[in-house]
């Protein structure tokens, strides 16, 4: 009986196990958060040769076209705030952004949109992230050009 009682209570408590991890990876929740709000707080890790327009802001005639690119970053998000680690993301994804222009040849990175499962999101003053209990998510597209 203690056996067959101890078995059970395996199977109930494996059952509960996977629930909780199945439960903890569901949450993907998109958030819409401000540009802005990244490229203040993290000047010091952005490299200021590089520079960035999102969506559809103006920027000076390229000399060069070198291509477009993709860089999809994630983070953990357990113990921060969904826009914390949002933005580190994002922070994240600039960076390779930037790294890309500089291994290209480029200067500025234009035209960067949200592209989060490759569905695009164009905005000057926003980008998309999906955060869940566990990770943070957000992929930027965007084209590296020589600007004179």
């Amino acid at each position: 009986m203690a056996i067959r009682l101890n078995k059970t209570l395996s199977l109930i408590a494996a059952a509960a196990l996977t629930f909780g991890a199945v439960n903890a990876q569901a949450r993907d929740e998109g958030l819409m958060l401000p540009i802005q709000d990244v490229l203040t707080e993290y000047t010091d890790k952005l490299d200021s040769d590089i520079k960035l327009y999102f969506g559809e802001q103006a920027y000076p005639a390229p000399s060069k076209k070198l291509g477009s690119f993709t860089s999809n970053k994630k983070t953990k998000a357990v113990f921060k705030s969904d826009e914390e680690a949002c933005s580190w993301a994002m922070l994240s994804a600039l960076i390779a952004l930037q790294e890309r222009a500089v291994r290209e040849g480029g200067n500025a990175v234009v035209d960067i949109v949200s592209y989060y499962k490759k569905n695009e999101m164009s905005s000057e003053t926003q980008y998309e992230c999906h955060a869940g209990k566990i990770m943070a998510g957000v992929a930027m597209r965007g084209r590296v050009v020589t600007i004179d």
